[in-house]
């Protein structure tokens, strides 16, 4: 444990398991889990190992929250420009309570992917995905938070970070895109940069930027079918012999 906790970011440990050992490798695993506070421990499927990564620390997140705040509003930014445009392209009005039902419609035919002025797109799920053709930026702009676009998946928000070119040198480095991603966000809700939001979808929750122009996000409660009774009786008449 002492010489795993002196590893270094840029370093992976990977311990493996002879055949005789193999059996106390989930316990050893769930062990280290529990134990390595700020690592990411991942017991191996199918070979008989476990990997061992250090992940970003609270302190180099402390330091860095101003650029970290700035990126996911940079990220909030893009995000609502691309998606304004590829609505222009589709020619269709957003939906401001639930965006995603105007897409939907686009993710079963030729139009769920295409490009839009040097960006390349994809619908799918929850988001659009946006991948710029020669920067190679990317950024997903989620469609189940009415009209904020801003929410920071873990995952999607580190590879923003990485893909653009105007943050590098990164003042941190990021190694492991959702662990890593997941600590930036945890950190950046303690120290009140970040809040969550409410999603369209009930039970589903989003993290955005604090200090932005808040939008209304309400559970999207599509109005039920109703059978209108008709104006007028029909009468059946029958014909007695």
């Amino acid at each position: 444990m002492e010489e795993i906790s002196k590893t270094s970011r840029d370093e992976k440990i990977k311990l493996i398991f002879g055949e005789a050992l193999v059996h106390v490798r989930e316990e050893i695993g769930k062990k280290l889990k529990n134990d390595l506070l700020g690592f990411q421990v991942s017991i191996h499927n199918g070979q008989p190992e476990i990997n061992i990564a250090k992940l970003i620390t609270d302190k180099e997140i402390d330091d860095n929250q101003l650029f970290f705040e700035q990126c996911a509003k940079d990220y909030r930014a893009l995000a609502e420009v691309l998606i304004s445009k590829l609505a222009i392209k589709l020619n269709i009005e957003i939906n401001s309570a639930f965006p995603m039902m105007s897409f939907n419609p686009f993710k079963s035919n030729r139009k769920q992917i295409g490009t839009i002025e040097g960006w390349r797109y994809f619908l799918h799920g929850y988001h659009c995905g946006f991948e710029h053709k020669k920067s190679g930026q990317i950024v997903e702009v989620p469609l189940v938070f009415g009209l904020e676009f801003g929410d920071l998946d873990p995952y999607f928000f580190t590879r923003f970070i990485k893909s653009t070119k105007a943050y590098f040198p990164l003042p941190v480095a990021i190694y492991e895109d959702y662990a890593d991603g997941r600590r930036i966000n945890e950190r950046m809700l303690a120290i009140g940069k970040f809040e969550h939001i409410n999603s369209n979808i009930e039970n589903h929750t989003g993290i955005a930027v604090k200090d932005r122009k808040r939008v209304p996000i309400e559970i999207y409660n599509p109005e039920p079918v109703t059978t209108q009774k008709p104006k007028f009786s029909l009468l059946r008449f029958f014909h007695l012999k």
